[in-house]
Formats: C-alpha cells, sequence, structure tokens
C-alpha cells in the first residue's frame, strides 16, 4: 500500500525539503530555491491527484469508458510558466537588494536597516 503511493511520499519529502530550506537559511537565493523545490511538489501533487489509473485521452472512441481530465494538467502547465517568473523577479530583486546593501544575507540586511 505504502510503495504504491510512492509519488506522494515524493511530494511530501519536497515539501518539507523547500519549507526547511526556506526557514533555516537566510541567503535570499537559498530562500527562492527553497520555494521553487516547493512549488515544485505542489505541481507533482496535483498532477499525481489527477492522473486516472485506465483512464484514456478525451477523445470520443468505441470500447472506451474512462476519460482523464485534462484541466488540471493544463493549469499545471500554466502555474509552471507563472512561477518561472516568479522565481525571476525574485532574483532580479534579489539583484537589486544586493547593489543597495552589497549583501544577500538577511541578518546583515536588518542590521543595516536598524542602524539607519
Amino acid at each position: 500500500m505504502l510503495i504504491g503511493h510512492y509519488n506522494y511520499w515524493v511530494v511530501v519529502a519536497l515539501m518539507m525539503l523547500g519549507f526547511f530550506i526556506i526557514i533555516a537559511h537566510g541567503n535570499l537565493i537559498k530562500k527562492i530555491i527553497g520555494l521553487t523545490i516547493f512549488q515544485t511538489s505542489v505541481f507533482i501533487f496535483y498532477i499525481s491527484i489527477a492522473k486516472l489509473d485506465g483512464g484514456s485521452a478525451p477523445i470520443l472512441a468505441e470500447g472506451v469508458s474512462d476519460y482523464s481530465n485534462p484541466l488540471p494538467h493544463v493549469l499545471i502547465l500554466t502555474a509552471i510558466v507563472v512561477g518561472i517568473a516568479t522565481t525571476a523577479l525574485g532574483l532580479a530583486i534579489t539583484v537589486r537588494i544586493n547593489e543597495a546593501y552589497g549583501s544577500i544575507e538577511e541578518e546583515f540586511i536588518q542590521k543595516q536597516d536598524n542602524q539607519t
């Protein structure tokens, strides 16, 4: 039973890894990587629950009674594009923060903000 649901274990492992990276590291690049890993686990989860065993493509054919719904896969493709754009924006903001503060470490940035 547990072996048959290995994709859900992968989702949980990636989600915990991404969350740990976000919480444990103060480097902004590492936080963005953690968010990307977390986001990937959500993509895998939605694709996993959308899979229908024995389901066919949604094309009418004789002898086929179970059809897979393509909508979740289309939505995930859209989410991937939005995720890439969000990651690019986060990296661009990190570059600007590095130019302004001279560091991408969260503690250093907070210390500089508190001093002024």
